[in-house]
């Protein structure tokens, strides 16, 4: 069984918003009548759902395509001050696709668009690795590369963002890798690999250390390669990347599964029993004590004049709960 707005944003092109909203507006029928209620439950199996008129059929087929974002393009629908996005530039056949997050307006390379809000959700919230080229303005210093390899917290990370972003905190996970290519003093070239997608995660992070992002490339997104893509161009996943992908989610969504019914079975009987997790599942009252420990990484130290075994990046290839430890 399943809620019926999850139901249908699984199904279908539709958001889970976007399905709550059809819901909630009576365009939703199950088995001819009209259903108001988000959270009533359908047997996926054999549930007859439709959005007016049109059957959600439960299937378990996708359209994954990569498209070599350019730069001077939103990723969103429409833009207030009518900049260019990237619906302005996608075939028609392509409207309905589902952004994988964001690269910003001055950022380019590989985006990942579905036509399935499952995968797409699925894939932005996981530790998948994100690998891209950063031209920076001045060196690489002993602070950035400590903190590339320790992570670091902000109390305002206003620098780097948007220039009405509020002031807020921020936290940045150790970089998976990180290579310095070229490092002239009045710029710099990195490649660096990252499992998080936050807002203007990278422009923020070297802005605190005073260092402006003036080029930024984003080359893969958990193994899938932008590769020689030409620049505007759309290509659909391979067979061996969609095999991939199924693998991904499969084991993603049975991971889910079994969360759910580990807060079900523990869940006290006044519902607010504070649950924490530790790392081998269990439930406990109390929070499960941090293990101290570095992050698992490659540090390409190309500066120090030491060529690195293996230079290949995309590593984890769609692997939940080891896509975080970037393998040498």
């Amino acid at each position: 069984m399943m809620r019926l707005n999850k139901f249908i944003a699984h199904y279908s092109t539709y958001s889970r918003r976007e399905a709550d909203q059809a819901i909630l507006d009576g365009y939703v029928r199950i088995d001819g009548e009209i259903e108001k209620n988000p959270a009533v439950s359908v047997d996926e199996r054999s549930a007859n759902v439709s959005i007016s008129g049109h059957k959600i059929t439960a299937t378990d087929q996708f359209t994954v395509i990569v498209y070599n974002k350019p730069r001077g393009e939103l990723v969103t629908k429409k833009d207030p001050q009518n900049r260019k996005t990237i619906y302005d530039s996608l075939s028609s056949n392509y409207k309905h696709f589902i952004p994988v997050g964001r690269l910003d307006y001055a950022s380019e390379g590989l985006l990942l668009l579905t036509d399935a809000s499952r995968v797409a959700t699925a894939l932005m919230t996981s530790k998948m690795e994100r690998v891209y080229k950063i031209k920076i303005k001045g060196p690489v210093t002993e602070g950035m590369k400590i903190a590339m390899g320790e992570g670091l917290e902000l109390d305002d990370a206003s620098a780097g963002a948007h220039e009405y972003a509020e002031e807020r905190p921020m936290s940045f996970a150790p970089f998976y890798a990180y290579q310095v290519q070229k490092d002239q003093g009045d710029y710099s070239i990195l490649k660096v690999a990252i499992g998080e997608g936050q807002n203007r995660e990278l422009r923020r992070f070297f802005a605190h250390f005073g260092a402006e992002i003036v080029d930024l490339k984003r080359l893969s997104f958990g193994g899938i390669e932008l590769n020689n893509l030409p620049t505007g161009k759309v290509r659909f996943l391979e067979r061996n990347e969609y095999a991939s992908l199924r693998d991904f989610l499969e084991t993603a969504e049975k991971a889910a599964k079994m969360k759910q019914k580990s807060e079900k079975k523990f869940t006290s009987a006044t519902g607010k029993f504070d649950k924490k997790f530790s790392k081998d599942g269990k439930i406990s009252a109390k929070p499960a004590a941090k293990e101290e420990k570095k992050p698992t990484k490659r540090e390409f130290i190309k500066d120090k004049k030491v060529k690195p075994e293996n230079e290949v990046f995309g590593t984890n290839k769609y692997r939940p709960k080891t896509d975080s430890k970037f393998k040498k």
